[in-house]
């Protein structure tokens, strides 16, 4: 077997890979890539990192989804003019991952135009054909239309479901609070629910508010009650607003605005239709209520359509929580933190997320270990080739501590203890508290600033301690721009589903924790494969019976039945 590539190059391909995905948030999993010129080695370290991260090399006669360019510009300059040829709609994203010059000459296709900071358009080649570069940073510029016209693009399948109920009317007269991160792809949801022929009203918690995109929704004509700066108080001030505008439906991710209904609106409760939330912490105490009597609507558990938990919390969370705190890592001063390549690293928790953050850290170089309290999802990990461990002892010498759990104290005070000095902590989705950081500034603990959304937390009499990223907040979020737009696309569209069955039946559905219908999956399944190039094998027709005979159960194993 051939030498692999060596460390730096490694961390060349790394780099250049988050640096594609910072640019453009899309995803890496599931598309179709080629790669032209360049040295061997980084051929080799580049194709090997993105097959692990889920993306397939193209066959000769395939179009492409990515063209990675490594070498002469003048072969790269031929390889577009190849791959630019293809039908309406398909998008080419040209990405230049020269790794000490540029490997893609910008002026050989005639003027471009920003699609959205760190992405060129190329109208002379054809309207779906992008420009990246690894060799520099994204500009630092909120543009907040030009993310949504991207998103828009790379979002057909909620498109495609938006114009179902939007050419059905069955969303006229309705009004739906959407309560989720207000970035981008929220943004689009929201104006597709308004094009369906929705009233729309928009909420954000402060941590989770893009400014720029809020102010377009705002001067699309949408009510948004959202603001970065808002204090706690004014966050509680800011989603009642949004509730006494009396919606008709919720959808919401962590159950945050549906139990504030509940305990400052009640009257608000019949006058609904429901409510879809698309989070497993927002599910919990969502089915605790329900146990105890206490729900009040209908919840569709949008969280639990498979073409939400097998790609959101997997492909998305993972890779876009992984590159976000590497990104950050890469922001620190070498002395602020222990992160090698090809260093070691600590899942904590073992279900689709912690599947997809120890996916992306293995593929990044990583060795993983696995820390997680169901013997068979630990089992899971050990099959899938990680080490398992319980998590105080797996963190005393890990350089990378991911919580994945969505359980407040997961990184307990004791945790926090054992981590090895400048190891760093982050939180993959999370909930308040995951990283127990009021209990370690309660036994006298400090935090100081070590660089952007950075903290070193020391205890008494210890020279020095972990660096806990944004206060152990949701990292993708906070410090990225959430999950890729193909990722969110389809967590859309089945919330968009769960919009459809309230409208059809919410007056039938228990008030309770209801499942999203099946039918929701397999369409929004089928119409993504087609957006990614590819189809399902056509379901078998099952051979008709009939109906006054019961069909034969003995058994022929043996011989012809007596």
């Amino acid at each position: 077997m051939p030498p692999g590539p060596d460390v730096a190059t490694r961390s060349w391909a790394s780099a250049a890979v988050r640096r594609f995905a910072a640019a453009t948030n899309l995803l890496v999993a599931a598309r179709r890539f080629r790669l032209v010129g360049g040295d061997a080695r980084d051929r080799q370290a580049l194709h090997a990192l993105l097959t692990a991260l889920g993306a397939r090399a193209a066959a000769d006669h395939e179009p492409v989804d990515q063209l990675w360019c490594l070498g002469d510009p003048e072969e790269s300059t031929a390889a577009v003019e190849r791959e630019a040829d293809r039908p309406r709609g398909a998008t080419l994203v040209v990405v230049d991952a020269g790794r000490h010059l540029p490997a893609v000459d910008e002026d050989a296709f005639g003027p471009v135009a920003p699609a959205r900071p760190g992405v060129l358009a190329v109208p002379m080649l054809s309207d779906d054909v992008f420009l990246v570069s690894t060799g520099r940073d994204p500009e630092d510029d909120p543009a907040a239309d030009a993310r949504l016209r991207w998103a828009r693009r790379s979002m057909p399948v909620s498109r495609a479901v938006a114009g179902e109920l939007r050419d059905g009317g069955l969303l006229r007269g309705t009004r739906v609070g959407v309560a989720m991160v207000l970035e981008p792809k929220t943004a689009v949801l929201s104006l597709l629910l308004r094009d369906a022929g929705a009233e729309v009203v928009v909420y954000a918690h402060a941590d989770e508010t893009d400014d720029a995109v809020a102010d377009a929704l705002r001067r699309a004509g949408l009510p948004v009650f959202a603001e970065s700066t808002a204090t706690t108080a004014r966050q509680k001030d800011l989603a009642l607003a949004m509730l006494d505008t009396r919606p008709h439906i919720l959808l919401d991710d962590g159950a945050h605005v549906i139990r504030l209904a509940h305990q400052e609106r009640p009257d608000l409760l019949p006058t609904m239709l429901g409510a879809a939330e698309e989070t497993t912490s927002g599910l919990r105490p969502l089915r605790v209520m329900a146990a105890r009597g206490a729900l009040g609507i209908p919840v569709v558990a949008v969280n639990d359509a498979r073409t939400k938990t097998f790609f959101d919390n997997r492909y998305g969370t993972g890779q876009s929580t992984v590159f976000a705190v590497l990104d950050l890592v890469d922001g620190l001063t070498s002395g602020a933190h222990r992160v090698q390549p090809g260093g070691s690293a600590v899942v904590a928790g073992y279900g689709h997320v912690g599947e997809g953050v120890a996916l992306v850290l293995r593929a990044l170089g990583f060795t993983v270990t696995v820390a997680e309290t169901d013997p068979v999802r630990a089992l899971q990990a050990l099959f899938a080739g990680y080490a398992v461990a319980p998590l105080v002892d797996a963190v005393r010498e890990a350089e990378v501590v991911m919580s994945a759990t969505g359980v407040t104290d997961t990184i307990s005070l004791d945790v926090l203890r054992a981590c090895a000095p400048d190891a760093v902590v982050a939180v993959a989705g999370g909930i308040e508290q995951e990283v127990a950081l009021d209990a370690a500034l309660a036994a006298g603990a400090t935090l100081r600033t070590v660089g952007r959304k950075a903290e070193r937390l020391t205890f008494p009499g210890a020279a020095s301690g972990p660096v806990v990223l944004d206060r152990g907040g949701c990292i993708n979020i906070t410090a990225a721009e959430g999950n890729p737009v193909e990722i969110m696309d389809l967590s859309f569209a089945a919330q968009l589903g769960a919009v459809r069955m309230l409208l059809e039946h919410g007056d039938e559905l228990e008030r309770a924790v209801v499942p999203i219908d099946p039918a929701v999956d397999e369409a929004t399944a089928r119409a993504a494969l087609a957006a990614f190039g590819a189809h399902a094998e056509p379901p078998d027709r099952v051979a008709e019976h009939p109906a006054d005979r019961e069909p034969d159960v003995r058994t022929s194993r043996f011989g012809d039945p007596a």
